[in-house]
């Protein structure tokens, strides 16, 4: 049975209504495990949609909390610590503003603690009191509501491995499946006060990395004489035997990557400005690779790549391949 009230919040969480979609526009909801996973996956998608009039809700499930320093560089801010849960969190509270505001989104904590990253063999068991420890069911009630209440007409999350084996993103996954069937459906999480049901049109995978994308850099880089930060990559990927995921949309956002590279650097704590995610030329990859890429993974209007058919059904999308949307809108009548 599905639970029938919302879990409890941080004290110092912001509340936990989300904001409401506003009528006659298009929404784009877009769901995340933590703080800076919004500025990696689909940044510059959400700041071109932006740009167009669409309004583009980010929901972030944790505070990031149990991350570690990953910028040689940070300096913790001015009155700020960094050793306790409630710092860590109260400082990546502050990045996060800095970002919403780089891409101009509006945002949404679920208010989860962060489960952390289990290293050893066996690996310990995950904080009980964190998001992937909390019961599915209840861990996608705050997201439901979120949904009823934004009224997205296309949701963007992590395909089912998550991306990689964070326990969070790989919940992140589930909490989104559950809400992506849910929220529609009158009769499940039934909360007093809550929104009315709403059903979502389209549901998207965050696509980061495919081989094509990092050959075409890969090969592009080289071209000019330089090393490329994707050599070793490139190689492991195309070595492997299974299957690649199946990319069935790009967004043309070259002229959205100022905006991404803002909202990675508000990550002070998570980026380094010197690190991976600016080791390739951007002006290189808005010339080879200008896409942001995605999976549509279910879709209630019909779909013309797809003959006109629709799937709501998730893991049902039969892609032709070599054809791709360029709009995750497409089919989409605002409402």
């Amino acid at each position: 049975m599905a639970p029938d009230h919302l879990p409890n919040w941080h004290d110092d969480a912001v509340s936990p209504a989300a904001p409401f979609g506003t009528e006659g526009k298009l929404r784009l909801l877009a769901v995340h495990a933590h703080p800076d996973d919004e500025a990696s996956k689909g940044a510059a998608t959400a700041a071109k949609y932006v740009s167009e009039g669409v309004e583009v809700l980010v929901v972030t499930a944790t505070g990031g909390e149990r991350g570690d320093i990953l910028n040689p560089g940070f300096q913790v801010p001015l009155g700020y610590e960094f050793e306790t849960l409630e710092g860590k969190r109260a400082v990546r509270r502050l990045e996060m503003q800095a970002s919403v505001a780089a891409l101009g989104v509006q945002h949404h904590w679920l208010g989860f603690n962060d489960s952390g990253f289990p290293e050893g063999e066996p690996p310990p068991p995950l904080p009980t009191d964190s998001f992937a420890a909390t019961p599915a069911e209840l861990a996608a009630a705050p997201l439901v509501e979120a949904v009823r209440r934004f009224r997205p007409h296309v949701m963007v999350t992590y395909d089912p491995s998550g991306g990689y084996p964070h326990p969070d993103h790989v919940y992140t996954h589930v909490v989104s499946a559950i809400a992506w069937e849910a929220a529609g459906n009158a009769e499940r999480y039934r909360v007093a006060g809550g929104a009315p049901a709403w059903a979502p049109l389209k549901l998207y995978y965050n696509h980061g990395f495919s081989l094509a994308r990092l050959q075409a850099i890969h090969n592009a880089i080289e071209a000019t004489g330089q090393e490329s930060p994707f050599g070793d990559w490139v190689k492991e990927r195309a070595a492997r035997d299974s299957a690649e995921r199946t990319v069935t949309t790009r967004i043309d956002v070259a002229a959205f990557f100022p905006a991404w590279d803002a909202s990675l650097r508000a990550h002070a704590s998570q980026v380094d400005p010197d690190g991976f995610f600016f080791a390739v030329p951007r002006d290189i990859e808005a010339r080879v690779w200008p896409w942001d890429e995605y999976e549509l993974a279910a879709s209630r209007v019909p779909v013309p790549e797809l003959g006109g058919m629709s799937t709501a059904e998730l893991g049902q999308v039969a892609w032709p391949v070599g054809q791709f949307e360029t709009d995750l809108f497409a089919g989409i009548t605002p409402v």
